[in-house]
């Protein structure tokens, strides 16, 4: 009974600290500061942080800022920080080590020497071999043989210290900065313990840097992938598409059913940053149940930390979390809108709430970003048979739009082509929606690129013009026949460029004789679409049904361009829907604008 209420109690103060946490993570960084300070038990609540929590809110802060924060870290805290900071892939930075050193000294020096001591000697001697090089002094040798170089705190072991012959120079400033750190190091290191202090000098000279090097970094590794911070090869897997029949076939993940069974303290800073309205945070929203809660709140934080193992980032600070945090957001929506999909537009928020309980996050995310993948993978199988390949043009042949679409596809991790409606050129994708409205658009490029081939108009050798894309190309050769001009294409031949006489009367013959603003003839567009037919050989019906919509876009266009231009004011430098020779050459400096 007494074990039942001492549990109980236990439960209710971690339930008091975590909404405390949260209260704090929600402040400015300096407030939230002060409020740890100055809490009447500073020390385990600040040890009640997670790992990343406490070192997301030392980075903002500042490190150098919040000294006093750090001296109330716990060891396991500490250990963090190094495992992020010191470490550039499997090698150890040791710039990096002396500015934590230095920090850690001036938090707690006393503190930091009985850790290394206990804690982390195999770390400190490869510290220690990479920067002295050590002289034991016999008792009849003079002093002075070392030089001044070398340094001493008790006329036996003296060192001077040296810098790795495999990393860079450093800079001289910082090259002081080491000095004095090791210096004051060694000097607190033999006042706690002089015999310790000669043992540690005397194994670090003889450390096989190599061996020490590896174990430190698998040791490092262990630590790391407990919260999702997985190796590269491990971590990438994250991005591997998962199939639905595939999910199906998994067995619901384990709930816990009391806060206890969690890893504690759980990461609160990633929901913290959730601030987008997604199907994820709609769902996370329902979801009342606090065991529950918490473990998707370690849930998400792991996944997090699996991307940025994936995409090698190295996160410092709130931004730059926000942006790891919204790209799990959006996929998870999407593989949560795929799963969801029961007939109906929009997901129920309920249903996908149950999924997420149900569910690892993990496999929800591989779900949603399959559906991305899966239009990169149709856009470069295209890309290999289409007949822009075949012509060597470059994605600028299909113009700013859809040049933007495929770019976002054609790279290594699809992108969205948001072309700044939220202030970024690409970003990642957020909901099915975004998925459905690029594919729609490839299959528009793909249809019409099928088009093109079916002209038997060969490009090639007009590729090198300025501007030359998909819109004049089409409507150049069909402005060439309207003209019943020669058609230099009829027998797959390269297209001509108009010359300026013709397409002022091309142009003339173009408008509806009334009305303000002009509008295209009717009749026009119809042998526009005869042109299409007979060169193609495709139904009338078809061709509607393929690339009717991209066909009155481009009308569109050219009456948005030209409607309120007179036929005097044609220049044709700044005509960029067809290709038009000038007087003496062609035009090699259209710039995509018209003189009105």
């Amino acid at each position: 009974m007494d074990e039942i209420i001492l549990k109980d109690e236990h439960e209710k103060r971690l339930a008091r600290l975590r909404k405390e946490r949260m209260e704090i993570l929600s402040l400015e960084p300096k407030a939230a500061m002060e409020r740890i300070l100055n809490a009447s038990h500073p020390v385990p609540l600040a040890h009640s942080f997670s790992d990343e929590d406490f070192y997301f809110l030392l980075q903002e802060i500042g490190p150098e800022d919040s000294l006093e924060l750090l001296s109330l870290a716990s060891d396991r805290q500490w250990e963090f920080i190094l495992d992020i900071e010191t470490w550039e892939k499997d090698k150890v930075i040791n710039e990096s080590i002396t500015r934590w050193v230095d920090l850690l000294m001036r938090a707690d020096s006393n503190r930091l020497i009985q850790w290394a001591l206990k804690e982390k000697i195999e770390f400190f001697r490869l510290y220690l071999f990479n920067n002295i090089e050590l002289k034991i002094r016999e008792h009849d040798q003079d002093p002075g043989i070392f030089g001044d170089e070398y340094v001493t705190v008790d006329d036996v072991y003296y060192v001077r210290f040296v810098s790795n012959s495999l990393e860079p120079p450093a800079r001289p400033r910082n090259e002081e900065l080491r000095s004095d750190v090791l210096t004051r190091f060694l000097r607190r290191l033999a006042d706690h313990d002089h015999i310790q202090y000669q043992h540690l000098l005397f194994e670090a000279a003889h450390v096989i840097p190599a061996e020490s090097e590896e174990e430190l970094f698998r040791l490092r590794n262990v630590r790391m992938a407990e919260k999702g911070f997985l190796p590269f090869d491990e971590a990438i897997a994250v991005y591997q598409p998962l199939k639905l029949k595939d999910m199906e076939k998994r067995r619901p993940k384990y709930i816990v059913k009391h806060a206890r069974e969690l890893m504690l303290p759980v990461p609160l800073f990633h929901t913290n940053v959730l601030k987008e309205d997604s199907v994820f945070s709609r769902s996370l929203e329902l979801i009342s149940t606090d065991e529950i809660y918490m473990q998707i709140q370690t849930e998400l934080a792991s996944l997090c930390n699996q991307i940025i193992s994936a995409d090698q980032q190295v996160i410092r600070d709130r931004e730059a979390l926000k942006k790891v945090v919204k790209k799990a957001c959006g996929y998870l929506s999407i593989g949560l809108e795929r799963l969801g999909e029961n007939g109906k537009r929009k997901p129920d928020p309920n249903r996908t709430a149950a999924l997420v309980a149900r569910y690892a996050l993990a496999d929800i995310f591989r779900i949603g970003f399959g559906e991305a993948l899966k239009l990169k993978w149709r856009a470069e199988a295209w890309r290999k048979e289409s007949w822009f390949q075949s012509q060597n043009l470059s994605l600028t042949f299909w113009g700013e739009q859809w040049l933007g679409i495929l770019g976002g596809l054609f790279v290594r991790k699809p992108l969205f082509y948001d072309n700044y409606q939220t202030g970024v050129l690409y970003r990642e994708f957020t909901s099915l929606d975004e998925v459905k409205q690029t594919e729609r658009k490839l299959e528009d490029i793909i249809r019409f690129d099928h088009l093109l081939s079916l002209l038997n108009i060969g490009a090639s050798s007009l590729s090198a013009l300025d501007f030359f894309n998909y819109k004049n190309f089409t409507l150049t050769n069909w402005a060439r026949n309207y003209l019943t001009l020669v058609d230099v294409g009829a027998t797959g031949g390269a297209v001509a460029l108009l010359e300026l006489n013709e397409f002022l009367r091309f142009f003339k013959e173009l408008w509806e004789p009334k009305g303000i603003p002009r509008r295209i003839k009717g009749p026009v567009k119809e042998a526009f679409l005869d042109w299409l037919v007979g060169r193609t050989g495709l139904e009338k019906a078809t061709i509607l049904s393929d690339v009717g919509s991209t066909l009155e876009d481009l009308f569109n266009e050219v009456e948005s361009e030209f409607q309120n231009i007179a036929e005097s004011n044609l220049d044709p430098r700044f005509v960029t829907l067809f290709l038009i020779r000038g007087k003496d050459s062609i035009s090699s400096n259209r710039s995509g604008g018209s003189t009105k």
